[in-house]
């Protein structure tokens, strides 16, 4: 058994019959962004450690391009600003926003340095297979992120090859932003699946920086914290341009009817952004279980009254069921006693 899940408690389980098949163990943070110093509210498991926050983190890589002046100047959308945030499902529709966005700051596809992937989404997979249209960079989960990162390069009069350096200025100010929201040193960085640097921070650093944006009217100033607000609203009102339908993020997001903004990322991380409680949340699902993180966070979400838990637009996440073959339900995911009754303090 890995080291962390002999610290971390049991978080969510999947049942068949009343039988566990199998248990996610993980960590979480809530932090009070209220507070001065950005003090945890309620803490489970080891929250202490450097990890890779991956996709979970992208408020803070698009807020540089935001407090430079960069948005302003290429007169960019709430829309735009929740693009800037996403990792889209690559439909038709996110697509073609992200195209129209480059073409409007002099840029193409094949300035961005995500790599090609796959749609993610049904429809445009299936036109695209019987079109014999080969997927682009534009399809990337990334490209509204990577769109973002060429907007502030252009502003800056930065280079805008390699703009995914880790050297590059762009990716300078990322780190700056990272490490002075988090209130900790960035523990090193890995290249993520789109080639742009993830820098690692503990999840209460995390936390601390999503909660510093969820009060950001009493814990920023100046453009940080007009930078704060417009991200986190713009993610909250276009929750479609962040993920794209039935996916979590999305359906969360529009339960929350603009109260709140969350973020996922790749193996088990997520965060969520509270503006009405001043609270930020981060979690990490030990071996990196997306359906377990999407159960935990939307448990926690209704452990700290900001979803109800008889909201019928949840339900896919907060209680998963496992459908087989013939279609019969036959089990499904249990939120742990960890989620259930988590308090703050």
């Amino acid at each position: 058994m890995p080291e962390a899940e002999t610290r971390n408690p049991v978080l969510v389980a999947r049942q068949r019959a009343g039988f566990v098949e199998r248990v996610h163990h993980g960590r979480v943070a809530i932090v009070d962004g209220r507070s001065p110093e950005g003090a945890l509210a309620a803490a489970l498991g080891d929250v202490g450690s450097a990890f890779l926050p991956r996709s979970s983190c992208k408020i803070l890589q698009a807020l540089p391009m935001v407090e430079s002046g960069a948005a302003d100047a290429a007169k960019l959308s709430p829309r735009h600003l929740a693009l800037s945030c996403a990792s889209h499902q690559g439909s038709d529709a996110h697509a073609t926003f992200a195209g129209e966005w480059l073409r409007e700051m002099g840029f193409s596809e094949t300035d961005l340095m995500c790599g090609a992937q796959e749609s993610g989404d049904a429809a445009t997979r299936e036109r695209m297979i019987r079109a014999g249209e080969a997927p682009s960079q534009l399809h990337n989960n990334c490209s509204g992120k990577h769109s973002g990162f060429l907007c502030q390069a252009k502003h800056l009069r930065a280079s805008a090859e390699n703009y995914v350096s880790p050297d590059h200025p762009v990716q300078k100010a990322v780190a700056a932003a990272t490490a002075e929201l988090a209130g900790e040193e960035i523990a090193g960085h890995a290249i993520d699946g789109c080639s742009a640097p993830n820098f690692a921070l503990s999840l209460t650093g995390l936390a601390r920086a999503a909660a510093r944006i969820a009060a950001a009217e009493t814990a920023l100033a100046g453009v940080r914290l007009d930078a704060a607000i417009r991200l986190r609203s713009a993610m909250a009102a276009h929750p479609f341009e962040v993920a794209g339908e039935g996916r979590c993020c999305t359906g969360l997001m529009r339960a929350g009817e603009g109260r709140f903004a969350v973020k996922t990322g790749a193996e088990g991380a997520f965060i969520a952004i509270l503006p009405e409680m001043g609270l930020g949340v981060a979690l990490k699902i030990d071996d990196g279980n997306t359906p377990a993180a999407e159960c935990a966070m939307t448990g926690i979400l209704v452990a700290l009254g900001a979803l109800d838990a008889g909201d019928e637009r949840i339900a896919c996440w907060l209680t998963p069921r496992e459908v087989n073959r013939r279609g019969l339900v036959c089990g499904g995911g249990a939120l742990s006693q960890a989620i259930t009754g988590l308090r703050l303090s």
